[in-house]
Formats: structure tokens, C-alpha cells, sequence
């Protein structure tokens, strides 16, 4: 299983199997074995085939386009490019999420991993910040480090995906750079605490250096306690966030992007947190709306035995007093997501992708 060749036959077997070993800490005689291996690159259209080849039953990956937002002239640099995703951990889709309109064929890992890097490499980001991983040691640190990114992950200490007979580990967060374009500065693993107690929650907050401008950024991906009633929890849980970057970004001197599913609406009082803290932060996402002012209708849309959930969940924030969005992946229509929702044979998540491309300020001393 361990095994990774050159040709893009033998991509580890990645696209044909993964490690049957369930446990995180018993990858780690795999992980030293793939050192050598790691090191062979991938050519990403190679991967992108495999992955059609395995998919080639299932209906087309879903057409989405990129809306211009640029309102400056262009930069002389090339945007960076983060995508935000929570992929549903296979644990949970298979054993506890309940889809009841999703056929269970469709949520074979075999062919649901395909899915998820075909949606990776599709929208190539320079940045992938991910929630609900559970398969980071056998699939997405291997295939990703040979795809040239840089990889972190911080798994939940007490992950739900446990509770799963043949679950494949602990879910978590997990983010990736492109290490040509970026080089790591610091990096922190953060759990969440909510009154004062460490929580179940937990985020990931590097800084990079933009290796083309020079610059320094802060990318921070997260995951919010879920369910209804836990409102406040959220709100501390946010708060605690908050504060943690504030000393990283030095109060907002070095530029920020916050990745997550925060699990909570924009009537929220974490979501108020977020757009009135004093980082300066806005919501990538409602430049889509015509006044600029609202988030999307949806990020995420399932049916369960309790009924249809259809809810903004999933957000993009950013120093607006240094960053810029030039454009924004547009969501999948309810035509496209079809009357049986997510996920399903076209699309691996129950959440949808968001994708962004951001300049630098070319006036980064200016503070609104």
C-alpha cells in the first residue's frame, strides 16, 4: 500500500486503494517509508486524468464560473489564489451525517477522493485550506506534497469520526501552501477554548511570505462547533480566535485570510465578532451580492431525516485595508444541485468550495 512509483500508473495507488490501518499514529511507518517517494513530483494533469479515468461512470464535475470583482487597476503581481473547503469527513458521510437522498454508492471513498481532488485541481489554488479530513496521512498529504504544497494538520482531539466503526482516524483541519510561491514563516496549531475551557475545535494560523512580492501574510483555516443551541459556545469559541491572530498579525500590521466553516449564519453574534473586529476584516463572498453588503443565499444544502438544511455556513474573511479580491468562484444554482441536494454522484461534500483570488494593497500602510 505503501508504495509510490513514478508513472502516473502507480501514484501510489492512490486513486485504487487507501491505507487500511485506522489509527493516525499507525500511518507513521508508512509516512517514513513515502520519504523517498514524496520527493517525485506529480504532474497535476496526470493526477486529473487518473482521477477522470476512475469517474468516468459518474456524471460531469458541475460547471462554475469565476465573477471579475477588480475595482483598481491591475497588479503587477499574480493573485493568490486560496480555496476554502470543507470535504465532509468519510467517517461521518458514511456513518453518522444520514443523508437520506444520497445513495450510499455515492459516497465510496474510491471514488468520492476523486471527486475531492478533481475540485482541487481543477481551481489549481495556491492555498487550500480544508475542514473535516480524516484521510490526511493516506491521501492528501502523499498526493499533495508531490503536487509541490507545503502541509499541515491539526486533528480535533476528541473527533466524532471515532465513534465510527472502520473509521480511517480523527478528522480535522488541514491547510496547504504552494512552496515555490510561498515561504513559511511561523505556524501555530491552535484549540479553540470557549469559557475558559479548551474545546473540541481547533485552527491553524500560518505566515508566509509572498516569495514574488516579499510581502507578509497570515492564511488561518478553522472549524466551529456545529448544532443549533450552541450559539454562544461559537461566539467564545470565535472571540478566542480572534484574540489568537490578533497577537500573530501583530493587530492587524501583517495582513490576514481567515478559511472556515463556522457554522453559523450572518445573524450570528461570532459572525458580528468577525466583521467588527478591530483586524478590520470582511467577508469575501458578499462583493457576489449586488450591493456588496450580503453573503450568499447558501454554502451548504442537505437533507437529513429532520429535513432540508440550506444555510451560509462557510466564509473567506480578510484584511480589507490590505487585501483586494479580484475575483470569486460563483456558487452552484439549486438547477445545478438538483431537488436530492448534496452530496451526491456529482459533487463529494455536503458544503460547497469557495474559491477567491486576492492582491496585495499596493498602499499597504493605509488603514480604513
Amino acid at each position: 500500500v505503501c508504495s509510490m512509483g513514478n508513472s502516473t500508473s502507480r501514484l501510489y495507488s492512490a486513486l485504487a486503494k487507501t491505507l487500511s490501518s485506522s489509527a493516525v499514529s499507525q500511518h507513521q511507518d508508512c509516512l517514513e517509508q513515502l520519504d523517498s517517494a514524496r520527493l517525485d513530483p506529480i504532474d497535476p494533469k496526470d493526477l486529473l486524468e487518473e482521477c477522470q479515468l476512475v469517474l468516468q461512470k459518474r456524471p460531469p464535475r458541475f460547471q462554475r464560473d469565476f465573477v471579475d470583482l477588480k475595482k483598481n487597476a491591475d497588479s503587477n503581481h499574480r493573485p493568490i489564489r486560496v480555496m476554502q473547503w470543507n470535504i465532509l469527513a468519510q467517517a461521518l458521510g458514511e456513518g453518522k451525517d444520514n443523508f437520506v437522498q444520497c445513495p450510499m454508492e455515492a459516497l465510496k471513498w474510491e471514488e468520492r477522493k476523486c471527486l475531492i481532488l478533481e475540485e482541487i485541481l481543477a481551481y489549481k489554488p495556491d492555498i487550500l485550506c480544508l475542514q473535516e479530513v480524516d484521510h490526511y496521512f493516506d491521501t492528501f498529504e502523499p498526493l499533495l506534497s508531490r503536487l509541490g504544497y507545503q502541509c499541515t494538520f491539526f486533528p480535533k482531539p476528541w473527533s466524532p469520526c471515532l465513534d465510527v466503526e472502520q473509521n480511517n482516524g480523527p478528522d480535522g483541519c488541514a491547510l496547504f501552501f504552494l512552496k515555490d510561491r510561498f515561504e513559511l514563516i511561523n505556524s501555530a496549531n491552535i484549540r479553540l477554548t470557549a469559557m475558559k475551557l479548551k474545546t473540541n475545535q481547533v485552527a491553524i494560523a500560518q505566515t508566509l511570505k509572498c516569495n514574488e512580492t516579499g510581502r507578509l501574510f497570515c492564511i488561518a483555516v478553522t472549524h466551529l462547533k456545529a448544532r443549533t443551541g450552541w450559539e454562544r459556545f461559537r461566539s467564545a469559541q470565535g472571540c478566542d480566535l480572534l484574540q489568537n491572530l490578533k497577537t500573530i498579525t501583530q493587530g492587524a500590521k501583517i495582513p490576514l485570510i481567515i478559511c472556515g466553516d463556522f457554522n453559523a449564519e450572518p445573524t450570528e453574534e461570532v459572525y458580528r465578532e468577525f466583521s467588527n473586529s478591530s483586524l478590520n476584516l470582511n467577508s469575501a463572498y458578499k462583493l457576489l451580492s449586488p450591493d456588496g453588503q450580503s453573503e450568499p443565499p447558501y454554502t451548504t444544502w442537505k437533507i437529513r431525516p429532520s429535513g432540508e438544511c440550506r444555510h451560509t455556513l462557510d466564509y473567506i474573511w480578510y484584511s480589507q485595508h490590505a487585501l483586494n479580491v479580484n475575483s470569486a468562484l460563483g456558487l452552484l444554482t439549486e438547477e445545478q444541485i438538483g431537488p436530492n441536494r448534496l452530496p451526491s454522484f456529482n459533487y463529494p461534500s455536503d458544503h460547497l468550495s469557495l474559491v477567491c483570488d486576492f492582491s496585495f494593497n499596493q498602499d499597504p500602510d493605509r488603514l480604513l
